[in-house]
């Protein structure tokens, strides 16, 4: 599919062949990938008029994703017999988005998934994908694991979920233009390996943001604050490795997904 034509497609919201996620507001969890690069035009448009459109056909859309990952709060609140303040407490998001969220009423951010991720001891991509595929060889293909947020301007695509006998979750991410996010550190011990392959950005670590080119690679610990920002005026995609060591050989993911 030429670029133009998978842009397009983005913003309309469609599935793609054997996709785990569409558009909807999970897409407010997951927002990311073009591996392609759109003309200034596309990404114009998109910055002005997308947003609205894909509002209303992931209102369509969001009842499905919204209870997937009801379902996956609720296993992970019922596996370690957490009660909803206690999840509060834990993960730093509020009583009532937490009880949103498990009503399918709610499509948390992505800064909002990390903070329950991270409160949960768990990936990120526990909450984002189906459990990982098994075999002496696993081919993916990024399109089919792509969404587009209603509002968070950034997409992600677990390529490969997290896995305990490996411990690391392997995500693609496309920042959209102006994007900049400043996260809060994850549990201990995680570390973030992020190889730019188009255009550039920037990533903030102890308190200084450095500028990464395509073919730059940056590993830091994640443990910490730290951040993205894309600030030129086309998308930036980039891999980020991100490695759990004190989750290694352990099944942290809600319900073993």
């Amino acid at each position: 599919m030429k670029p133009a034509a998978r842009w397009e497609k983005a913003k309309r919201g469609k599935a793609r062949p054997g996709g785990l996620l569409t558009t909807t507001p999970l897409d407010l969890i997951i927002l990311y990938v073009i591996a392609h690069k759109p003309s200034l035009t596309d990404v114009r448009n998109s910055a002005q008029a997308g947003v609205a459109q894909m509002n209303d056909t992931s209102e369509k859309e969001a009842p499905d994703v919204n209870r997937q990952l009801a379902q996956r709060l609720r296993d992970a609140r019922s596996e370690r017999g957490w009660s909803l303040d206690r999840t509060a407490q834990e993960t730093g998001v509020s009583k009532a988005m937490l009880g949103q969220i498990e009503r399918g009423k709610s499509s948390p951010t992505v800064a909002t998934l990390w903070k329950i991720a991270t409160g949960f001891r768990c990936s990120l991509s526990s909450f984002l994908a189906p459990p990982p595929a098994s075999g002496p060889a696993i081919f993916r293909n990024a399109d089919a694991v792509r969404a587009r947020p209603a509002s968070d301007p950034m997409l992600v695509a677990p390529l490969f979920p997290f896995e305990p006998r490996v411990g690391f979750e392997w995500l693609e991410l496309t920042l959209a233009p102006g994007y900049t996010r400043e996260s809060e550190p994850h549990a201990p011990g995680v570390v973030e390996h992020i190889v730019v392959i188009e255009n550039s950005m920037e990533v903030l670590i102890e308190g200084e943001w450095h500028r990464l080119q395509a073919g730059d690679a940056v590993r830091f610990a994640a443990d910490r604050p730290h951040g993205y920002r894309n600030s030129s005026d086309e998308p930036a995609l980039c891999h980020n490795l991100i490695h759990y060591p004190a989750m290694h050989g352990q099944d942290i993911s809600p319900a073993g997904a």
